[in-house]
């Protein structure tokens, strides 16, 4: 039977995916497909993002075929009327001539690649609006068989992003992301490992690896300048994403990037949470004992310290979330040493973390310090034994 339709077929019954309401059309891809090197340029990366998000992963299309609109396709992509057509049949062509995900997982044994050509047909014709677009068979699994390790976003976040770079990154940070605002309310990991997805890092290898630059900007300032920069500019600027970065050195080379990830006020992906009851009090409950923790740290004498040895400012004391962190992870660790050296000893250690205090650790103090203490507790503790 052939799963390509004639053209008298668009006449058939068929679904048509709108993009009226781009806010609540969401992209779901498995993590695998996020960290994969995406061989296409921006076009073709955007058109197959879009194409996602018309899936229903609970109801997997027929044939693996969508159809789209080609006035809601040129909307989405801003066309204007004297090019769209010619536009968009290069970006087809040069879709299914060029592109292609090349997916690396780790297999028992070591690692297995997989390059995928993620849409393979694409057929329209001039007298209606319909676009039907056929995914690849192997790409399917990527997109619908979603039990875990899946990221999603809303494809408007796409819509104003103007480089290749920004699309990848985008997915990359986003993945992230999600692991954060999943771990954040539902447990299951560190209070470390939960802000390692907020402040996520890459290998500079790997981040060129998913990017398809390991062969371009060979020279670091180059590729910060190409890739980097204009990807978070426009990241910043068109999503609900802000996001800096710092540069971690190994030796004289820059190794890896360590991303900080925030979200915008204005752009609440937990919205649907609101009418969820045990979501409320969940969330209220650990609103209170937030609040109980900053109580208790303003009383703290070792808030007093860290603000003496320039560790904390006073617009840290205006942040629950350091005040709270400190509290709950770092001031018991401070007891510890108080009970085996005194306050002098703390005071010695403090002074001692900020001597040596480096400008990225002042973005997350709390995880610096307790870091710091939780490295300097198991020496104190073994001269202790050594002195019995």
């Amino acid at each position: 039977m052939n799963i390509i339709p004639n053209n008298n077929d668009f006449n058939e019954k068929k679904v048509l995916c709108t993009l009226n309401d781009l806010e609540k059309r969401k992209v779901v891809e498995h993590n695998s497909l996020i960290t994969s090197m995406a061989k296409m340029q921006k076009t073709a990366l955007k058109m197959f993002e879009l194409a996602v998000s018309c899936i229903d992963t609970e109801n997997p299309p027929k044939d693996n075929i969508i159809y789209l609109s080609k006035k809601e396709l040129f909307a989405f992509f801003d066309v204007s009327s004297a090019s769209k057509h010619t536009r968009f049949k290069e970006a087809i062509e040069l879709m299914q001539k060029q592109a292609f995900f090349q997916i690396k997982e780790v297999k028992d044994k070591g690692y297995e690649m997989t390059s995928i050509v993620p849409i393979p047909t694409v057929k329209w014709n001039s007298y209606n609006d319909d676009v039907m677009i056929q995914f690849n068979q192997f790409i399917m699994p990527y997109l619908i068989d979603l039990k875990a390790e899946f990221t999603q976003y809303k494809i408007s976040e796409l819509k104003e992003l103007n480089s290749k770079y920004s699309i990848i990154l985008y997915r990359w940070l986003s993945m992230n992301y999600n692991q954060y605002e999943h771990y954040s309310v539902k447990g299951g990991r560190r209070a470390e490992q939960v802000e390692n997805y907020r402040n996520p890092s890459i290998s500079v290898k790997e981040l060129r690896e998913i990017t398809d630059t390991v062969n371009e900007y060979p020279r670091f300032d180059n590729f910060e300048r190409r890739v980097l920069k204009i990807a978070l500019k426009e990241i910043n600027d068109h999503t609900s994403f802000n996001v800096s970065y710092e540069k971690v050195k190994k030796g004289r080379t820059i190794d890896s990037i360590v991303f900080h990830i925030e979200k915008k006020r204005t752009a609440d992906d937990n919205s649907y949470k609101l009418d969820d009851r045990a979501y409320q009090e969940d969330k209220a409950r650990k609103a209170e004992t937030e609040d109980q923790l900053v109580l208790q740290a303003m009383d703290s004498p070792y808030t007093k310290l860290l603000m003496e040895h320039f560790l904390l400012s006073y617009l840290d004391l205006m942040d629950k979330k350091i005040l709270a962190g400190l509290q709950k992870n770092v001031y018991p660790l401070y007891d510890e040493l108080k009970e085996l050296r005194g306050l002098n000893g703390v005071k010695d250690h403090l002074s001692y973390v900020s001597s040596k205090q480096e400008a990225y650790s002042k973005r997350n103090v709390a995880k610096y310090l307790k870091k710091a203490i939780e490295q300097y507790l198991p020496t104190v503790k073994r001269q202790e034994l050594d002195h019995e």
